[in-house]
C-alpha cells in the first residue's frame, strides 16, 4: 500500500499547510515573519532541521523503538533529537551566517519547540510511512512551511508602508491577516485527497 507520492506533495504544501491548515508552529511564523530575509533563514533551518528530524525519529522509532517495545518513549526520544539538531544548526550558523543568527535571535532555539518539527515526526508514524514517504513529507512539509511564512512576511512588509489604523497595527492586524491568509489556503481544498 503506497501513497501518491504527487498527493503527498501537493496536500502536504497547500491543502494541508502545516501552518495554516493544522495551526503547527504559529511561534516562527507570528515571530520571524517581520521581513522577508530572516523569514526565508527560517525557513531554510526549519526546512533542514525537520528533514533530519524525521530521517532520524523514523529510524529510531523502527529500528529501537518498536523492535524493544519502548513506544511510550517515543515524545521524549523525538524531543532529544530536535533538541540536539536545533544545537548544531544554532553552532552552524553561528559559524557561517553569523548576520542571519543574529536576524534570527531567540527564534533559533525555538525550533526545538517549534510543534511543527516534532508534529511531522509523529504524524509519519501515524500514518504509517515507509521511510522515502517520510522524508517527502517531511520536506513537503517544510516547503509549506517556507511558502506561508515568506508570503505571510511580505504582506506584513507592504502593511508597513500602508496606512493600518493605530489600533490595529502590530499583532492585531498580523492576526487578521493570518486568518484571511488561512482562508486563501482553503480553496485548495479537494484539489487532491489527502493521504
Amino acid at each position: 500500500m503506497g501513497i501518491n507520492i504527487f498527493a503527498l506533495i501537493i496536500g502536504a504544501i497547500f491543502v494541508n499547510n502545516v501552518v495554516l491548515a493544522q495551526f503547527l508552529g504559529i511561534c516562527p511564523f507570528l515571530g520571524v515573519s517581520k521581513d522577508v530575509k530572516s523569514s526565508i533563514g527560517m525557513s531554510g533551518a526549519v526546512f533542514f532541521v525537520m528533514l533530519l528530524a524525521t530521517l532520524v525519529t523514523w529510524l529510531i522509532n523502527t529500528y529501537v523503538l518498536i523492535p524493544f517495545n519502548l513506544e511510550y518513549l517515543q515524545t521524549i526520544a523525538y524531543i532529544l533529537v530536535i533538541a540536539g539538531l536545533v544545537q548544531m544548526v544554532e553552532i552552524v550558523l553561528k559559524k557561517i551566517a553569523p548576520a542571519l543568527y543574529q536576524t534570527l535571535g531567540v527564534f533559533l532555539p525555538l525550533i526545538t519547540t517549534n510543534c511543527a518539527v516534532l508534529g511531522v515526526a509523529i504524524l509519519v508514524v501515524q500514518k504509517h510511512m515507509n521511510l522515502l514517504e517520510s522524508v517527502i513529507y517531511a520536506a513537503s512539509i517544510a516547503v509549506g512551511f517556507a511558502l506561508a511564512i515568506v508570503i505571510f512576511a511580505g504582506i506584513r512588509e507592504q502593511m508597513e508602508l500602508t496606512g493600518v489604523p493605530k489600533g490595529m497595527k502590530g499583532v492585531p492586524i498580523a492576526l487578521v491577516t493570518a486568518g484571511i491568509l488561512a482562508m486563501a489556503f482553503m480553496g485548495f481544498n479537494g484539489l487532491v485527497p489527502l493521504p
